[in-house]
């Protein structure tokens, strides 16, 4: 399973879905986004095992992603996950930290039970950047993805920078090219103010707009499981934590009590998250707000505030309603579709390496959902 073959979906509403199956990691990255620690919180296994049961081979998603904290702290939580997945007649993919790298000698072997988790899944992806090399030094992680390669399983790497123009970029996809060829992928994307990076890294606030344009979002089309099960409609890492209010319209379920046909049907069927998708929630609190309303500037802050505006939600439902407002998400969806994989590289991640998720692609057609 090819890294384009699931960014080909991500703009699908449930076309898969995010598993965040613990908060738990044993390095300590200065951009780590969710502030991961081996004491942090978390939850038993039993309760994701039991929701990735409820997916059947007539209501699953095309792809199940892990990923944590760090996911290979939980190898059997892994390997149960993909196997329920595949008997589903789904995919699955697992983002590691390599932390079993730091001292990953010539000499060694991946440990075992990681090694069956990683063998269970479809896809594996490791993370690989300046803050990560702090700790898990390039030539070690360079080991494990040929160890990986050599069974025949497509790899990919997710590699974190600070812009277009930070060099070390340039230095590490050179030496990924030279290294690998086109046998590893690449989705580049940049530092963002969360987690222990809000210590460091600033970025301007957003200046607020006189006109607004329809701007879907295609990161509120899959759902998202956290750590702690509870499901939300955005993978925004200060929305997980509850540094913001969860915005009611995000709330999705929680797999302690929700199985994944009443979560899909509510990723599908919520006139807000909808809506979002279709025009983005900028264009929402300008189209729908009241006077005293949203008006907080940018693009993510608006959807945070769009559920205290309490006339905006019920218009919103309102037009969710007519025939003409379902025929513009389909066209949105179709044509988010139809732009493809790069162009979702483009949109969210750094422009200049979009291409790089490509490499090695057959461009076959990705499957089609249920």
């Amino acid at each position: 399973m090819h890294l384009m073959e699931i960014l080909q979906r991500r703009p699908i509403p449930a076309a898969a879905v995010f598993f965040g199956i613990t908060r738990r990691c044993p390095l300590t990255c200065r951009h780590c986004s969710t502030s991961s620690l081996m004491d942090s919180e978390e939850y038993p296994e039993e309760l994701f095992r039991k929701f990735a049961a409820t997916l059947t081979p007539d209501n699953r998603p095309d792809f199940v992603l892990m990923s944590g904290g760090e996911a290979l702290l939980r190898p059997r939580l892994v390997e149960d996950i993909a196997e329920l997945a595949r008997a589903a007649g789904a995919r699955s993919q697992v983002l590691s930290g390599l932390f079993f790298a730091a001292r990953h000698e010539r000499a060694h072997r991946i440990p075992p039970p990681l090694r069956r988790a990683i063998d269970a899944v479809d896809h594996f992806s490791a993370s690989l950047d300046v803050f990560h090399e702090e700790e898990v030094p390039r030539a070690a992680v360079f080991r494990v993805l040929h160890e990986v390669l050599d069974t025949g399983k497509d790899v990919s790497l997710q590699i974190t920078g600070l812009g277009d123009d930070d060099p070390y970029l340039a230095d590490l996809t050179a030496d990924v090219l030279g290294e690998f060829g086109d046998r590893v992928p690449m989705l580049v994307v940049p530092v963002s103010p969360l987690g222990r990076a809000h210590s460091w890294l600033v970025r301007e606030a957003p200046l607020p707009k006189s006109a607004v344009a329809p701007a879907p979002c295609a990161v509120a089309a899959w759902p998202v499981i956290g750590f702690n099960g509870q499901v939300t409609a955005c993978g925004n890492q200060d929305v997980m934590d509850g540094k913001v209010p969860l915005p009611a319209h995000l709330y999705m379920g929680h797999i302690a009590r929700d199985d994944w046909s009443t979560i899909r049907g509510r990723v599908l069927e919520s006139p807000m998250v909808r809506a979002i998708r279709a025009t983005g929630p900028e264009y929402l609190r300008e189209r729908y707000g009241t006077a005293n309303g949203c008006g907080s500037p940018g693009y993510c802050e608006s959807c945070y505030v769009l559920s205290k505006d309490p006339a905006l939600p019920r218009a919103v439902a309102e037009a969710g309603a007519l025939p003409t407002t379902r025929l513009i998400e389909r066209q949105t969806e179709n044509l988010l579709a139809d732009a493809g994989a790069v162009s979702f590289a483009r949109e969210y991640g750094l422009a200049s390496y979009a291409g790089l998720v490509a490499l090695g692609h057959a461009q076959q057609p990705a499957r089609s959902g249920t």
